[in-house]
């Protein structure tokens, strides 16, 4: 691996720049003095734009192979849209949150070492049409007792499920999600319970618009159950933190303005300093990492901009003292896509025993929205669920309209690009929106290992890349 030093010259501006230098494995640092300042200067061979899961996990990959890695995270916070605010003795996510048993997630999360304490929670729940409450066909018993479909319903909805389990999504082509359901459901009733678990599972609401196959593949993984993490899920990004600092990382909470492609990279940061990589993993939207990359126009960067759409929802976090329907823990919309669910059923999210509650409204990639609308029909499912929760409320949390996810299941909006921009040797991607077929968190832990792979790769045997 190339030795490289970080020099920095600091009039009339600050300016980092590398001299190539021995092989050797061990750190050099430099401390740079003028009557005014002191400068520390560092190598650097790999820098991640973004200190979100994708950032910080890459960068325990590459720091840990021995790679002197800078994560440039713009916020005062790591995290990103996986941090956790505590309030009232409440711990809220940025949403609801849960981790697919099985998932990409769980395999890296377990490659590197991190443990979480948790719980899978019971999916013995409610559906709700036209306002009415119904149990929620999710289990045999719950399936034959449910009167929100008819007997031939039930039957159609079991066989559904049943082929699903064995299905290879992967087998079905570029079909629509309403085009394979309508050719394998007759009933009205099952197409629409299909369509909320497909949208509880992938947050794309419709069906018409979303890739059948993609949409499958995540619906199997939730059969095998998700994780709620004790203390949200900051749990999961302090140690990711720490072991990225642990291995060597190092993390610049700064803004970067733009990066030029030069024999290496040429990363300004908000503050004027100028930082030269070889190589750049970027983490950030497909819109903000286009927006980043001068000379971006008419590269792949463009395409996958212009085709990958993010998913959009209106959340609602509170924290209740008591629950008036303790019985009440979970609920999914069948003609309206909203999510209710008490995460305190499986995980530990509060301090003073206070059951902390989330409901989900999906907007899908609906850009525009209405706040004051959607909260309004948020409340109203939780007083349907919970009715009087006013009475018991604690903390409160109302987000109208967050990114869930850089990345969609649509037809015409899914385009896998990454590790490597083929047109801007150098330049990796990875999040939620540089997925393969998975999706959500999981697109973020498998894009990031797999971009970090390529670029060890690339230090170990430089012009010879082998995407994973």
């Amino acid at each position: 691996m190339n030795q490289l030093i970080l020099l920095e010259v600091v009039y009339p501006f600050r300016i980092h720049f590398f001299l190539n230098l021995s092989q050797t494995t061990s750190p050099l640092r430099l401390v740079c003095k003028n009557r005014k300042r002191e400068f520390t200067m560092k190598k650097y061979e790999a820098a991640i734009i973004g200190g979100g899961i994708s950032g910080l996990t890459a960068a325990v990959y590459l720091a840990k192979a021995g790679i002197s890695t800078v994560v440039i995270e713009k916020g005062k916070a790591l995290g990103g849209r996986a941090k956790t605010v505590k309030k009232n003795g409440a711990y809220f996510n940025i949403g609801a949150h849960a981790l697919y048993k099985g998932g990409a997630a769980e395999a890296v999360l377990d490659e590197l070492g991190i443990e979480l304490s948790g719980g899978v929670p019971d999916t013995k729940g409610r559906a709700i049409w036209n306002g009415s409450i119904f149990s929620l066909p999710a289990s045999l018993p719950s399936l034959l007792s449910t009167k929100l479909l008819s007997l031939s319903g039930k039957i159609e909805l079991g066989k559904v499920m049943r082929k699903l389990m064995n299905l290879k999504p992967a087998s079905i082509g570029e079909r629509s999600l309403r085009d394979w359901a309508e050719s394998e459901m007759t009933d009205p009733m099952v197409r629409h319970a299909f369509y909320a678990l497909c949208r509880t599972s992938t947050y794309c609401i419709g069906p018409e618009n979303q890739q059948a196959a993609i949409v499958l593949d995540q619906v199997q993984r939730g059969m095998n159950g998700v994780f709620y993490i004790d203390g949200g899920w900051q749990s999961m990004i302090d140690p990711l933190k720490k072991k990225a600092i642990d291995f060597g990382a190092d993390i610049v909470h700064q803004s970067a303005v733009s990066i030029k492609k030069k024999s290496g990279f040429e990363i300004t940061l908000k503050n004027g300093d100028i930082i030269q990589v070889p190589m750049v993993l970027s983490t950030a939207s497909p819109e903000q990492t286009f927006s980043l990359i001068e000379g971006a126009a008419g590269t792949s960067l463009e395409t996958w901009r212009q085709r990958v759409k993010p998913i959009y929802a209106a959340c609602l976090d509170v924290s209740l003292r008591h629950l008036p329907k303790p019985n009440e823990q979970f609920a999914i919309g069948i003609d309206q896509p909203i999510l209710f669910t008490n995460q305190s059923r499986a995980a530990q999210l509060s301090d003073n025993g206070s059951s902390v509650i989330s409901l989900i409204k999906y907007l899908g990639t609906d850009s525009a929205s209405n706040a004051q609308s959607d909260q309004r029909e948020l409340e109203n499912f939780l007083e349907l669920m919970q009715p009087g929760w006013r009475k018991e409320l604690e903390g409160y949390q109302y987000l109208p309209h967050i990114t869930v996810s850089n990345g969609s299941c649509a037809m015409n909006g899914y385009l896998p690009l990454g590790p490597s921009v083929p047109d801007i040797p150098g330049l990796y991607i990875a999040g939620d929106g540089a997925g393969r077929t998975e999706l959500l968190a999981d697109a973020a832990f498998a894009s990031a290992k797999r971009a970090s792979a390529l670029m060890i790769q690339k230090c170990a045997n430089p012009g010879i890349l082998k995407e994973a």
